[in-house]
């Protein structure tokens, strides 16, 4: 390949690593999504989490995506038994359930209404065990959710800890994924994140993803 495009550093290190591909050929563009479609909506919030069955005291913590396993739902599901009560998890996507059964788990399977979704939850969890860079998780930004995720993920390069969410240094560390569920239950400091979120992810638009990928294709293909 005459250049390649990764989207995270996470990822262009590990290629320079394990396959002595040299980093100056290596253009970096991070993941994009429709930034718009995620703006939530106190009606459609109230809404949803009415059909979900959440009192207003619940504290909704969001699991999505496939590949479980490797994106550690297990991780979470542990986490949650270990939580407050008041705590729920709800699991979108597909999978084996009968890995993950747990009185404290919802698994929704496909939704269509994903933006609805992340606006109902109040916490984005993925303590995942490896994901060059995770749209799940820079969709729940753009919906404004703190992310609890892990440095596994290329994802966690984009935040800053304790202001967009929590950046975990091992997926199984159980006691670790509560202390950040804890610190993230509180209203004031969700609602302070909630507007930090919404104004990073701007940088991270479907649009300026497109653009930048052109500008070095064209490049490339002048050069």
């Amino acid at each position: 390949a005459g250049r390649v495009i990764t989207n995270s550093r996470m990822v262009r290190d590990e290629i320079v690593r394990f396959y002595g591909f040299p980093n100056e050929k290596i253009d970096l563009v991070y993941n994009g999504v429709p930034i718009d479609a995620f703006g939530r909506g106190e009606e459609s919030r109230a809404r949803i989490r009415e059909e979900l069955g959440l009192k207003s005291k619940d504290i909704a913590v969001l699991f999505a995506g496939s590949g479980w396993e490797r994106k550690g739902l297990r991780f979470a599901v542990e986490a949650l038994e270990a939580s407050g009560k008041e705590t729920r998890l709800l699991v979108a996507g597909r999978g084996d359930k009968r890995k993950y059964r747990s009185a404290r788990v919802e698994f929704l399977d496909l939704v269509q209404d994903m933006p609805g979704l992340y606006g109902a939850a109040d916490i984005f969890l993925l303590p995942t065990i490896y994901d060059p860079f995770s749209n799940a998780c820079l969709e729940a930004l753009a919906a404004g959710l703190p992310v609890v995720t892990t440095r596994a993920n290329g994802f966690s390069e984009i935040i800053e800890e304790g202001v967009h969410g929590t950046v975990l240094d091992d997926p199984p560390n159980l006691d670790a994924i509560c202390d950040a569920l804890r610190f993230w239950s509180d209203p004031a400091r969700r609602e302070r994140a909630r507007i930090a979120n919404l104004a990073l992810a701007r940088q991270f638009d479907i649009s300026l993803n497109v653009a930048r990928t052109l500008e070095i294709l064209t490049s490339s293909t002048a050069d």
